[in-house]
């Protein structure tokens, strides 16, 4: 696609992606074998880390003071600060911070590329474009994880931080540079939107956001703490996984355009309940690894949660419902993980079963989407 907006999206899409991947394939293994972390503090971390996404609504304000597609690239450029930083803080509380510099960064890139997508693209070919932008994620994702894979038997933790952290400052200083706005596009209320017609879309993105920080914050710390993957194993298993989501995330998009929101995200919470289940009751090395893989398939179908809100929302209400989706979105994910750490040290199978539970629930909300005729 020649849309400039496509392309500028694409671009830093890719950056956030291999910041987010990144320091994802690594933090439990640094944490655990550089920092010491036990699994309370990983849940507080993983806490944390959502506290910038809680403050998504504030980049409506901040877009009173720059153009969204300048924030989006400022927020590209933060987050290669935080990734770069993170290797030279491995201590708890070293971690804590340049967590947040890492996350208010990818948040708030977050939050304005689905806004912006929203914006540019009609009805018809938002989801693509969702989808489209997701398999770039996950091509960026297996150049990421082969990339640690084999560069972590010559370089530590601290170097490879720094490295991607450089690449992703690149990317932020070269989309400050890039106008592919529209003037002629809608413009957008710049202030808080809540109305009582976008009520389902609050509940769905709300749920979305208390499930999606137990996949998180503790799929992978299980494959670590339980089953012993090491760091190799569970880059490999990202780069398989995102081989999969790359030829399969376009498709989710055009099946949301052919199907309707409400069968996908059916199939997305049905299938979530035996997942999490299976994540709790199982032994098996291989099975736990096919289970994260169908997980985060599935976390992709997500996107629909946003095409519905195109679907009954004001154009101009875009931007403000975006940043407020994320917020609630948010509320959860800053408690869910440290309470979810508390209980794991009950019993590791607590909060996988909270998970099979929230994804029953969201099943039966998604009900009232009418369906596609």
């Amino acid at each position: 696609m020649q849309n400039p907006m496509f392309q500028f999206l694409a671009i830093l899409m890719i950056a956030s992606h291999i910041g987010l991947q990144g320091w994802r394939t690594m933090i439990n293994n640094f944490a655990v074998e550089v920092g010491h972390l036990e699994g309370n503090q990983i849940g507080m971390v993983q806490s944390i880390r959502e506290i910038p996404g809680l403050l998504s609504l504030l980049a409506i304000f901040l877009m009173l003071l720059i153009k969204e597609h300048k924030l989006s690239a400022l927020s590209i450029l933060l987050l290669g600060i935080g990734i770069g930083l993170t290797g030279f803080f491995p201590s708890y509380y070293g971690i804590i911070v340049t967590t947040l510099l890492m996350s208010f960064g990818f948040h708030y890139f977050e939050t304005t590329n689905q806004s912006l997508t929203l914006q540019y693209f009609d009805e018809q070919k938002s989801p693509w474009v969702f989808g489209k932008l997701r398999s770039y994620a996950a091509a960026s994702n297996i150049g990421v994880g082969i990339f640690i894979f084999f560069i972590s038997y010559v370089f530590n933790y601290q170097q490879i931080y720094l490295i991607m952290g450089v690449i992703i400052m690149i990317v932020g200083i070269w989309g400050l540079a890039q106008d592919p706005s529209d003037k002629d596009l809608l413009p957008q209320r710049k202030k808080m939107i809540v109305r009582k017609k976008y009520w389902l879309f609050y509940f769905l993105t709300f749920m979305a956001g208390a499930r999606r920080q137990i996949f998180v914050a503790f799929a992978v710390f299980l494959l670590v703490k339980k089953f012993q993957f090491s760091i190799q194993e569970v880059t490999g298993l990202f780069v398989i996984n995102n081989i999969i989501n790359f030829f399969l995330s376009p498709l989710i998009g055009k099946a949301i355009i052919r199907y309707g929101e409400r069968r996908v995200l059916s199939l997305e919470y049905f299938s979530l309940i035996f997942i999490f289940i299976n994540y709790a009751l199982t032994g098996s090395k291989l099975m736990v690894s096919f289970l994260y893989i169908f997980d985060h398939i599935f976390y992709n179908f997500s996107i629909a949660i946003r095409t519905y809100f195109q679907k009954v929302g004001d154009p101009k209400d875009i931007a403000p419902s975006m940043a407020f989706g994320f917020t609630i979105n948010h509320i959860a994910a800053v408690f869910i993980p440290a309470l979810g750490g508390i209980l794991w040290m009950v019993n590791y199978q607590i909060p996988f079963f909270a998970g099979a539970a929230m994804s029953f629930i969201s099943l039966i909300a998604v009900q009232r989407i009418p369906a596609k005729r």
